[in-house]
C-alpha cells in the first residue's frame, strides 16, 4: 500500500513547475511505484497559453477547479472546460489548453511517466522506460 499527500510532495523532486511558469505538476504517482500508471494533480495558470501533444502517453484530465477553452489541434475543434469535466487524449490529439480562471486537475497518465521526463518543442514528453 502506498499512502501520501500533496503536503509531502510539495517541495520536492515530485514538484514540478514549467519552465515558463506557466503550470505546476506534483506527481502523486510515478513509474518507480509500479503500478502501471502515473497519477497526477496540475495547475494551470489563468490567462496562459499551454500545447501539448503526448505522442507516447494516454492522459485522462478531470477538472476538479477553474474554467478554460481545449482545442484539439488536429481538428480545430473547441470545448469549454468547467470542474466535473473531462478529457481523455486516447488518440495522442495535439491540444492547447487555454485557462480564463486558474485550472486544478487530476491526471492519468499511461503508460506512466518517471517524472524526469520534460516537454519537447512540440509539447511531447518522451518515452522513458521504467528500469526493473
Amino acid at each position: 500500500m502506498i499512502v501520501r499527500t500533496t503536503e509531502e510532495i510539495t517541495g520536492t523532486e515530485r514538484d514540478i513547475t514549467s519552465a515558463d511558469g506557466n503550470w505546476r505538476s506534483k506527481r502523486i504517482v510515478l513509474g518507480a511505484d509500479r503500478v502501471g500508471f502515473s497519477f497526477h494533480e496540475t495547475t494551470i495558470r489563468a490567462g496562459s497559453v499551454n500545447e501539448f501533444h503526448y505522442a507516447n502517453h494516454v492522459e485522462a484530465v478531470w477538472l476538479i477547479e477553474g474554467d478554460g477553452i481545449l482545442t484539439d489541434l488536429d481538428n480545430g475543434v473547441v470545448h469549454q472546460l468547467g470542474p466535473g469535466s473531462m478529457y481523455l487524449l486516447d488518440g495522442h490529439e495535439r491540444h492547447r489548453v487555454e485557462p480564463v480562471t486558474e485550472m486544478r486537475m487530476l491526471c492519468v497518465f499511461n503508460p506512466p511517466v518517471t517524472g524526469r521526463e520534460v516537454h519537447d518543442e512540440n509539447g511531447v514528453y518522451p518515452l522513458i522506460e521504467i528500469p526493473g
